[in-house]
């Protein structure tokens, strides 16, 4: 465990390799770049069409793209080369964020045809976001995963201080084409980064790939029945959907509460940004004083009530204030839910793992941008800043019990599962069936039962289905568990896949026994 005194140290060490400074470096100048576009859409969007439906549209058209292709494309990230993906879509999303600089340049632009751009470029960082966040633990030591987590939410928020205060000088002293023209440059710079890193050669892998639905439904699967990473959902998703009132209502904020302009939108985009560079800068504090329950019910009051004094005072200086204030915030609970998620994902499925994330994610901020959108067209900005503000204070007790701080184990692999000893070939088509006999004494039998829901979850989560624990009536204290595999290759997997923490479960149920289990498998043999 990090101590107060290198705190500060290792909050920065990520930063001492390379790759991590150069690609982090990289990635900070193309998100100033689409902190740009998003302001430049939004803005633009109001001079379309002023309504707040609308231009809450604009903010679900860029997140909704996430919720729906998010774990396509932690599945994809999973079984490709992640780095040739990220510069496959780069370069799409540069010449999209042309296209779209060209058309506002041509004076064409059209709310409809500004909300397909908007989410063309959120499907791109859909498919950018689980693969980056996937090969952050590549990049560093496992000893500097948590500030590298916590350094790549800041650099979010770096570029979220200087992109909009940016944007908003572009629009007013240049017009509306520059913000969309320079985010499609910044992409390149990401693009050249790529190029220039050359990660290191990944081991070969002793089973073939996965296909793109099969681990699409494992990823899925692994999140059902990982209890971890549900904590994780929920607290996100309690979270989430009341702070995206903030989000969406911002441009009709500066427009039409403080009656501003581009200039000012911009600047209260700014005053988020350095709000959460301020948060990044004391978060490694916060959190080991108080920990990640408390720290992300802090930040949730925080950011009700930054809602609230934007809701009941709206005033420039006020408004500069709650943006300060929801930027800390939002870098105190986001920051915090990332690194959970990291937590509990093992590598084999850690792509797919932060892509469910990002879609409970995205599909709360869009889901709640449309929500406060229509209360606001049916009462008022404030109205909807206000009842946001209240969701986010209830929804602190409602998710309490989801405690982040039990999250604990080693997710790395295991490798300590015996070879199976059967020489068979590699097929799809099973199913496999396993079952292991234990020995467990009088004296453990209330133990061995109280560990044994663990392990049905753990085997679920690795694909097992029809799991059943049975008593031999033949052999007095011998107990059976059973269950079925989808294939042999499945059951291989899952062999690969077993973390240490999953591994020193194991361990404490055969330290239960009088002797070691016995384990058969039975192999429904290939047709043909």
């Amino acid at each position: 465990m990090t101590t107060p005194a290198n705190q500060s140290a290792t909050a920065w060490s990520p930063f001492r390799r390379p790759a991590f400074l150069v690609l982090w470096s990289a990635t900070v100048v193309s998100n100033i770049g689409t902190w740009m576009n998003d302001v430049g859409a939004g803005w633009l969007m109001t001079d379309l069409a002023p309504s707040p439906q609308i231009v809450a549209a604009v903010q679900a058209a860029t997140t909704l793209p996430v919720f729906l292709f998010a774990v396509l494309a932690g599945a994809v990230a999973d079984i490709v080369d992640r780095r040739r993906l990220l510069l496959v879509v780069n370069l799409l999303l540069s010449a999209v964020a042309m296209v779209l600089a060209l058309v506002v340049q041509a004076e064409s632009m059209t709310p409809v045809l500004l909300l397909i751009f908007t989410f063309l470029l959120g499907a791109g960082a859909a498919f950018i976001a689980p693969a980056w966040q996937a090969i952050v633990p590549k990049l560093v030591p496992r000893e500097d995963l948590t500030a590298a987590v916590a350094l790549n939410s800041m650099g979010i928020n770096i570029s979220r201080a200087i992109g909009p205060a940016v944007a908003g000088m572009l629009i007013a002293a240049a017009g509306l084409v520059w913000p969309f023209a320079l985010n499609a440059v910044s992409t390149l710079v990401v693009i050249a980064a790529l190029i220039w890193w050359k990660p290191e050669t990944e081991p070969a892998r002793n089973l073939p790939p996965e296909h793109v639905f099969g681990a699409m439904i494992a990823g899925l699967r692994f999140a059902i029945f990982t209890g971890g990473l549900r904590l994780v959902l929920l607290r996100a998703a309690g979270f989430f959907l009341f702070a995206s009132a903030f989000w969406s209502m911002l441009p009709l904020f500066a427009r039409e509460s403080l009656s501003g302009g581009a200039g000012l939108y911009g600047a209260l985009l700014a005053s988020v940004g350095l709000g959460a560079v301020g948060g990044a800068l004391v978060l490694p504090r916060v959190r080991s004083a108080l920990g990640p329950d408390r720290t992300v019910q802090i930040g949730t009051v925080g950011m009700a009530l930054s809602l609230g004094l934007a809701a009941l005072v709206p005033t420039i200086p006020t408004g500069l204030m709650a943006g300060l204030l929801a930027g800390a915030a939002w870098i105190a609970v986001l920051s915090s839910l990332n690194v959970a998620a990291q937590a509990v994902l093992p590598d084999w499925v850690r792509a797919r793992g932060l892509a469910i994330f990002l879609t409970v994610f995205s599909g709360s901020m869009a889901v709640g941008s449309l929500g406060w959108g229509s209360v606001a067209s049916q009462a008022s900005i404030g109205t909807a800043q206000l009842a946001a503000a209240i969701g986010l204070l209830v929804a602190i007790p409602l998710t309490a019990w989801a405690r982040l701080s039990q999250l604990t184990g080693d997710q790395s692999p295991a490798n300590h599962w015996p070879e199976t000893g059967i020489d068979l070939p590699v097929q799809e088509d099973g199913p496999a069936t396993i079952w292991i006999a234990y020995d467990v004494p009088t004296a453990n039998r209330a133990a061995f039962l109280a560990l044994m829901p663990q392990q049905r979850r753990s085997r679920r989560a690795h694909g097992g289905y029809a799991w059943a624990l049975r008593e031999d009536a033949a052999t007095p204290g011998r107990l059976i568990e059973s269950w079925h595999e989808a294939s042999w290759l499945s059951h291989l997997r899952h062999h690969a896949h077993v973390t240490r923490a999953e591994a020193e479960m194991q361990a404490r149920i055969r330290a239960l026994l009088d002797t070691p289990p016995e384990i058969h498998h039975l192999i429904t043999p290939t047709k043909g």
